[in-house]
């Protein structure tokens, strides 16, 4: 930071101009604070953008991807983390909003900010009321980097002891490709014929990558077309 005129300096400049003036480097040191004995704080941010690619990579990181970078220990590791997961949370609606899913971008909207940049696949439930608002984010599975197992049973435990009256399946694909494999495919089928049985409706399966996502219903991909979600305004 010696090097750097004091009103150019990352906390100077953000108190000059705002955070929306800074770069991605600029925001990352302040969030590292200082730097070492070999690096400054901004020195210290660019090595981490190199070598996670950008803010991109440094959403999808562990604390073990981090403490690889010199000068990033277990404290700073754990420091960044944090702050990616309380930035990613301000993303999602409070729970009170009682989101309603009308279309596939409802769901994308409060899934894809959540679980888009995580690196392993996360399969799991939004459960509706019966005017589809999401009463329950429920997690069922966390899988390998590309496969996660769900049995109905599973699902539809969840979302009786929930008294959901339907649901949206969804998952995440850490290849950042939100386009559904067979399999995908295969398993929405399986389970709209298990909510039919069950008295649950499962109204849609959206995968997200990164900030992408792709909807089975929207894409025609499923067996039965039931049409718009709602229209419960």
């Amino acid at each position: 930071m010696k090097t750097i005129a004091p009103h150019d300096r990352p906390r100077e400049k953000l108190e000059r101009v705002g955070a929306a003036g800074l770069g991605d480097n600029e925001l990352l040191a302040i969030v590292l604070g200082h730097g070492d004995t070999r690096a400054g704080a901004l020195e210290l941010a660019n090595a981490v953008l190199a070598a996670l690619g950008g803010l991109h990579g440094l959403a999808r990181a562990t604390t073990d991807d981090l403490r690889g970078i010199t000068g990033i220990g277990r404290a700073r590791a754990a420091q960044l983390v944090a702050a990616v997961e309380a930035g990613r949370r301000t993303l999602v609606r409070p729970r009170r909003d009682r989101t309603q899913i009308l279309c596939a971008v409802d769901a994308a909207q409060l899934l894809v900010p959540q679980f888009g940049a995580l690196p392993v696949e996360h399969f799991g439930l939004l459960l509706l009321d019966t005017k589809h608002r999401v009463t329950r984010t429920t997690l069922l599975s966390v899988g390998t980097l590309d496969a996660s197992i769900v049995h109905p049973r599973e699902v539809f435990r969840a979302a009786t002891a929930a008294g959901a009256a339907a649901l949206v399946l969804f998952h995440n694909h850490p290849s950042g490709d939100p386009a559904p494999s067979a399999d995908d495919v295969a398993l929405t089928r399986r389970m709209i014929r298990a909510g039919d049985l069950m008295g649950i409706t499962v109204l849609d399966h959206i995968i997200v990558a990164e900030n992408r996502y792709a909807s089975l219903r929207e894409r025609g991909d499923l067996a039965e077309d039931r049409g718009p979600i709602t229209d419960n305004r």
